[in-house]
């Protein structure tokens, strides 16, 4: 009986001590993108509003350089980066390369025209007026930017960030491929991140296509070669065609993270026309707002990304479809996003609904009923189930003035990273020589045509039917 109840009483202990054993095997480290903000207080960093793709007649927009810039000061904007296509950013008063391209822009009546230097110095120092008075804070030039990629009708556009002055102008780049410009931007030393993803799948006609995994490695493969690749845009502009590019963005985090790298999630308003620049942006947590805390927070990932107009998904929201542009009401913001333990405190206002993503599946929301009021908002990951398969989580918040959405937060288990190799066998080098050929401008000029003359007979028969 003694020998009995002797080893009733070990399984006991062993059981007993099973719970603590199986999450001390599973014990992680929440590894933030903010973890070095200073949210109040002395010394508290500011929250700077900017932009970094946007567009003037200096490539295939409808404003005017000084146009554009004087709008996006006019709208609060703290800094922002003038990205032309094919055309590398230079300070505002000076004139960027012309390319032949763009002449066309002289036949329409619109002129390339750089603020003047006074202009400039009174944006960039807060003096030049608005609305009569002078806006008191300026806003950062940012140079070296350009859309690279200039000429390609499949849009595998790709955001070169910090070139060298003039490394990328006139660079035409080639269809359907999106390593090129970002190799040139490698070899330069610059940065760079993938613009509208969403534009090159036609993903607005087919939300399946984000989750293909074909498509999905395709930008995780470009992002594994490449450290100074950063990440890719979330929202752009009104989304439009880009409505589902979170979800996407979701699936290449879960490639890429097991190697160790973190992709960082881009806003941004694309802006052609006025209607554009109150779409998308960004929100820098900066503790002074300069070229040089930019570029850091670019690669350190401590910003916000916003959009005021979203079309409604099943998958993870929003709920319903909204465009809040110009209504002039504040978007959600957050106050606070900090870490302790395993635990994670958000402060927000102007948000109606918050809510948690872990690989690429909500897992915790919350519905604000005062959404002018701050809310505060504690997520415990000990308390969630099946938190031993996330690879990260991150926080959306939604409310009347559109929706604000943070970078991924890493569940660091301390793992050693796998190391990323290529794929360079024969079937791989096959089909990437099938893909080039499939890629050359005349094959896509007549695949268009193509597709075309086939909507137009479809549409002919559905009429006579």
């Amino acid at each position: 009986m003694k020998k009995l109840l002797s080893v009733l009483l070990c399984i006991l202990f062993v059981c007993a001590g099973l719970p603590v054993a199986v999450f001390a095997a599973d014990d992680y480290t929440i590894v933030s993108p903010y973890a070095q903000v200073v949210w109040d207080g002395d010394g508290a960093w500011g929250a700077y509003k900017g932009n970094l793709h946007t567009h003037s007649t200096f490539s295939d927009a409808e404003m005017n350089l000084n146009e554009m810039v004087l709008e996006h000061y006019n709208q609060g904007f703290d800094f922002l980066a003038m990205t032309d296509h094919g055309v590398t950013g230079t300070p505002w008063n000076e004139a960027p390369a012309r390319l032949p391209l763009y002449w066309y822009q002289y036949l329409l009546g619109y002129k390339q025209t750089p603020l003047t230097d006074e202009e400039f110095a009174a944006v960039t120092d807060g003096s030049y007026p608005v609305d009569g008075a002078a806006r008191g804070k300026g806003m950062v030039c940012v140079t070296g930017g350009n859309e690279l990629n200039a000429l390609t009708i499949t849009k595998c556009h790709v955001n070169g960030m910090f070139l060298p002055e003039h490394v990328g102008d006139n660079y035409l780049g080639y269809e359907n491929d999106h390593e090129g410009a970002v190799r040139l931007a490698d070899k330069a030393g610059a940065l760079s991140f993938i613009n509208h993803p969403g534009d090159w799948l036609h993903s607005n006609r087919d939300i399946a296509v984000v989750s293909d995994p074909e498509n999905v490695h395709y930008y995780a493969d470009i992002l594994l070669k490449y450290d100074s690749c950063l990440g890719m845009e979330v929202f752009n502009e009104r989304n439009h065609t880009t409505p589902y590019d979170r979800i996407l963005w979701d699936n290449v985090l879960m490639e890429c993270l097991p190697y160790g790298k973190r992709v960082i999630g881009y806003s941004n308003n694309d802006a052609h026309f006025h209607s554009h620049v109150d779409s998308s942006f960004s929100v820098f947590m900066m503790p002074e707002n300069t070229v040089e805390n930019i570029k850091e927070t670019m690669q350190s990932g401590a910003f916000f990304c916003v959009t005021r107009e979203l079309r409604n998904n099943d998958l993870i929201g929003p709920a319903e479809e909204f465009d809040v542009r110009y209504s002039e009401t504040p978007y959600p913001a957050f106050r606070e996003l900090s870490v302790d333990g395993h635990t994670v405190t958000v402060r927000a206002n102007n948000c109606t609904d918050l809510q948690w993503i872990a690989n690429g599946k909500v897992i915790a929301h919350k519905t604000v009923e005062q959404s002018e009021h701050e809310t505060t908002y504690v997520l415990d990951l000990d308390s969630v189930e099946n938190v031993k398969d996330f690879l990260y989580i991150r926080c959306e918040l939604f409310g009347e003035g559109g929706a604000t959405i943070s970078q991924a937060l890493i569940l660091d288990r301390g793992t050693e990273p796998k190391t990323y190799e290529p794929d360079t066998s024969a079937r791989a080098k096959l089909a990437s020589f099938g893909h080039r050929i499939a890629s050359l401008r005349i094959v896509v000029l007549f695949q268009i045509i193509a597709d075309e003359i086939s909507s137009s007979v479809r549409r002919l028969f559905t009429r006579k039917a």
